[in-house]
């Protein structure tokens, strides 16, 4: 149901606050640029003649702060219906599953809407049947989950480097397709997107976090083997997205070279493939402060307060 604003107050009020964001938005964003100097002045040439087309800054801020208003009315209206989403990020290492990711759930409920970055498995879970280890992460009902990276390692990262035998990979892909139209049957909207870079994007980002100390700790001797390993991964993708995009759970992929189109797309899908309401609600007012006249504030003691360095 969609509540009725005849006075244009509340587009007003939408518009003020998106002014507001964007001011406290490009903070952020001058505080992530200001770590540049850390580049030598040669990587940031570079970086900057490969992306002679990026997005402009403050294009783009708007409209994420645009989508981010949008998904704050998906979550309620998840949390309103008890409806589950599962999003999925699949895509080669350096492909921007973590800035999506932080971008969709930077200003949503962390109290429904979580993600999901799970270490590899232990040894007790490498006896398990493959699955079980993420079922206990599935979204109950009112929750938003987001899977950075999930069940696909096995038809990704695991298939290449030689983790997983050819006949467990086939039982994958026998399984999958199933288990996928289970969690559907059962009320889970789940949707599978693919990051998509090209060669020489991934080896740009790669060179950038070697001589970055802010990003080093984003470098695994796993990913440097996914450079070795271009092709082989190139082919299990192609198998993966024949094998497992099914009608009831299909891939998409999202371009990724220049990050902000790529965030801003892969939001804007989202919020189209999930049939959310304005959700109706009483209007809060915020009630009278109580004054009691035999309260006296107690004065602490100088030692419980954090030094005012700055």
């Amino acid at each position: 149901m969609t509540t009725k604003d005849p006075e244009g107050t509340g587009g007003k009020r939408t518009h003020d606050w998106l002014e507001a964001e964007l001011e406290e938005t490009l903070d952020e964003t001058l505080e992530a640029e200001l770590s540049e100097p850390m580049l030598s002045e040669e990587l940031r040439r570079i970086y900057r003649e490969a992306h002679p087309h990026s997005l402009d800054r403050r294009v783009y801020l708007r409209n994420l702060l645009r989508l981010q208003a949008e998904l704050i009315k998906m979550q309620t209206w998840v949390e309103h219906t008890g409806a589950k989403v599962l999003i999925i990020f699949e895509g080669r290492d350096s492909a921007g599953k973590g800035g999506v990711i932080k971008r969709i759930t930077q200003r949503l409920n962390p109290r429904s809407c979580r993600a999901v970055a799970l270490p590899k498995p232990t040894e007790r879970e490498q006896t398990q049947w493959y699955f079980q280890r993420y079922v206990p992460h599935l979204p109950a009902g009112g929750e938003i989950v987001l899977f950075d990276r999930s069940w696909y390692n096995r038809a990704g990262v695991e298939r290449v480097m030689g983790f997983a035998s050819e006949d467990q990979v086939e039982r994958f892909f026998q399984d999958v397709p199933e288990f996928e139209r289970m969690l559907v049957r059962n009320g889970i909207i789940v949707l599978k997107y693919w990051l998509s870079i090209t060669d020489e994007e991934q080896q740009l980002r790669f060179s950038i976090r070697i001589h970055d100390p802010m990003k080093q700790w984003k470098l695994s001797p796993m990913d440097l083997q996914s450079r070795v390993r271009w092709e082989q991964y190139t082919k299990a993708k192609e198998d993966m997205f024949a094998r497992t995009s099914i009608a009831e759970a299909p891939w998409y992929i999202v371009e990724g070279n220049d990050k902000k189109r790529e965030r801003l797309n892969c939001i804007e899908h989202i919020l189209s493939k999930i049939p959310y309401e304005d959700v109706p609600y009483d209007k809060i007012e915020l009630p009278e402060r109580v004054f009691s006249p035999d309260y006296d504030r107690k004065t602490l003691s100088q030692d419980l307060y954090v030094p005012k360095v700055y």
